[in-house]
């Protein structure tokens, strides 16, 4: 197999014509299918939190609400010349927008929960990545330290290559991490 060949195996191009790798392409598919896969395992409730959430956050939220006060408020001072229903100090319009409030924020907060645990997942995505990568490497500069030894390079005066050359087990990583934070929060 030649070069050119390898090449294109190895990268193809997408609708913008860019080259892309096709590891890449694959990462991107697999990526995108969990995310709808988690998307469809939702609950009825989870996609009405969310779509709420969504609502709430929005302008429109806030100009229906500018809106329904200004009008509510209009009503009930006398300036529609209509009875008002809810005279000074609007004590209904209160209560309605105090339950709202509490429901907005349990809607938000379930959203939040679900966002959080999706980032947890890919925060440990992301140390097993980062894990992989580091024995990876570990192992390229040991191949690298055997290259350089078949060639005749002396590197016995760069201790620093003896230490990149160790596997570092994660555990042992946390627990110095949990460590110094404890020391941290001690001293604080």
């Amino acid at each position: 197999m030649n070069s050119e060949n390898t090449f294109d195996e190895l990268s193809r191009s997408d609708s913008t014509g860019s080259q892309m790798a096709g590891v890449v392409e694959q990462n991107i598919d697999s990526l995108v299918k969990m995310r709808l896969a988690k998307e469809r395992e939702k609950s009825v409730q989870e996609h009405i939190a969310d779509a709420l959430t969504r609502f709430s956050g929005s302008m429109l939220f806030v100009y229906v609400h500018a809106i329904w006060f200004g009008v509510w408020i209009a009503f009930n001072v006398g300036l529609l010349g209509r009875k008002p229903f809810d005279p000074f100090p609007f004590s209904l319009l209160t209560l309605i927008v105090s339950l709202e409030a509490i429901f907005l924020s349990t809607f938000v907060l379930i959203s939040q929960n679900h966002a959080g645990a999706i980032a947890e997942k890919r925060a440990e995505l992301d140390l097993q990545i980062n894990l992989l990568s580091e024995h990876e490497i570990t192992r390229l500069l040991m191949l690298m330290d055997a290259v350089a030894d078949h060639l005749g390079v002396d590197l016995s005066k760069k201790p620093e290559v003896e230490e990149l050359k160790k596997d570092v087990p994660a555990e042992e990583v946390l627990n110095k991490i949990e460590s110094r934070e404890k020391t941290e929060r001690k001293n604080t």
